[in-house]
């Protein structure tokens, strides 16, 4: 089957909703609430775990070699580390982000008490006092505190308001989503990825799609601190594909239009079949693709492997431009990468030994040796077993 159509304009009613929900790690009852609820408007199962990642299921013509989709709840943020004299607080950060996009930020502080609104200034922030001090403070966490917007003048006030360590911190997204595609926002890692499975589950449900095998959608809860889908997977699962977002800056390959297919990123190349196969799907669905290689970034996929699980993972991507700080994508690789998805998860299994955890060299896969006459380069020979693969099988 190929790509189906996906309606974008819930994508985007979807992403909106989710970015009106502060998530940051450790703080995601809410959004799983949300995704949760939604999901069975949709129609699939669902079940949570005790701290709320989400294990959606929807029913395909085989138990195994069942396949997941994969994105996560939780974004960046911050935790209070300290009430300083001055009746301001000093953070640390939830996940890898520079204080130098925190500076300016609107927050909500959320304490025993309840919640309360601020903002991260830097240390030295206003210029009629500290002249060129402003521009010359250096950029740091120990550089920047949070002014609550109550009364509070020293520590004790602070205490008295119900404030203390270790109180979550969400950052304000201030989202802008504009007439031309682009959206530009802060948590669209992973809010957009979120909104993607969304999207393409509404596709296979208004289509009535039949699946080979049995689909678990699967949303964590504490990616950004490198958690991500270890405990997520059930045994029936072989292939799990995340979405995630990919980073357009110099040097990477990564495009804001189009899927970003990931080739490794560090912890290693993902799975050769897995990956070729989401390539050649783009391929024959006129799906614009590029492909990324990313050293300093890690996924839902990488947890679930350096947690033992012996799963083929990809990670399909949606280019993002200043990731981790004031983000901007574009529509068109959300509405590319949700068609991706409905024709990968519509298409025949081809390598039927991954039903068993363990089994023998028959139906093991092949991956291209020989060289082609006068090319140099590798044969485009197929990367399966020849036992047991039915012709409409090959890819």
């Amino acid at each position: 089957m190929t790509r189906l159509p996906v309606d974008t304009d819930y994508l985007l009613d979807q992403l909106r909703a989710m970015l009106a929900i502060p998530s940051p790690t450790g703080y995601t009852d809410r959004i799983a609430r949300h995704v949760a609820a939604e999901l069975q408007k949709l129609g699939l199962e669902i079940e949570l775990t005790r701290r709320g990642a989400i294990r959606a299921f929807r029913k395909g013509r085989s138990r195994r070699p069942a396949r997941a989709i994969v994105t996560h709840l939780d974004t960046l943020g911050a935790q209070v580390k300290s009430l300083k004299d001055n009746g301001r607080l000093e953070l640390i950060p939830i996940g890898t982000w520079s204080a130098r996009f925190a500076e300016g930020a609107r927050v909500t502080i959320f304490s025993g008490k309840g919640a309360y609104r601020g903002t991260i200034l830097p240390l030295k922030a206003s210029g009629h006092t500290f002249n060129q001090e402003v521009d010359e403070l250096p950029v740091g966490w120990r550089y920047i505190e949070v002014r609550v917007d109550a009364r509070a003048r020293s520590g004790a006030d602070l205490a008295q308001l119900g404030i203390d360590v270790g109180d979550i911190v969400a950052i304000d997204p201030q989202p802008e989503m504009l007439e031309n595609g682009f959206i530009v926002s802060r948590h669209l890692d992973n809010k957009a990825g979120v909104a993607v499975a969304l999207t393409a589950i509404k596709a296979l449900q208004q289509e009535n799609a039949k699946t080979p095998v049995d689909i678990y959608f699967l949303f964590s809860i504490a990616e950004e601190v490198g958690v991500g889908a270890s405990a997520l997977l059930t045994p029936e699962i072989a292939a799990m594909v995340a979405i995630d977002n990919g980073t357009t800056a110099p040097g990477q390959n990564s495009d804001e239009f189009g899927v970003t297919l990931a080739m490794a990123d560090e912890t290693g190349p993902f799975d050769f079949h897995l990956t070729r196969k989401l390539a050649e799907l783009c391929r024959e669905n006129d799906i614009r693709m590029q492909k990324d290689v990313f050293r300093y970034y890690r996924s839902d996929s990488a947890s679930a492997i350096t947690a033992g699980h012996d799963v083929r993972t990809a990670l399909i991507t949606f280019g993002v431009d200043a990731s981790h700080g004031y983000e901007r994508i574009h529509l068109h690789a959300l509405r590319s990468l949700a068609e991706l998805v409905t024709a990968y998860l519509t298409s025949p299994v081809a390598i039927k030994r991954d039903k068993d955890e363990t089994s023998g060299l028959k139906g093991f896969t092949r991956q291209p040796e020989e060289e082609a006459e006068g090319a140099g380069v590798l044969e485009e020979d197929s990367t399966l077993a020849d036992a047991e693969m039915e012709p409409e099988q090959s890819r």
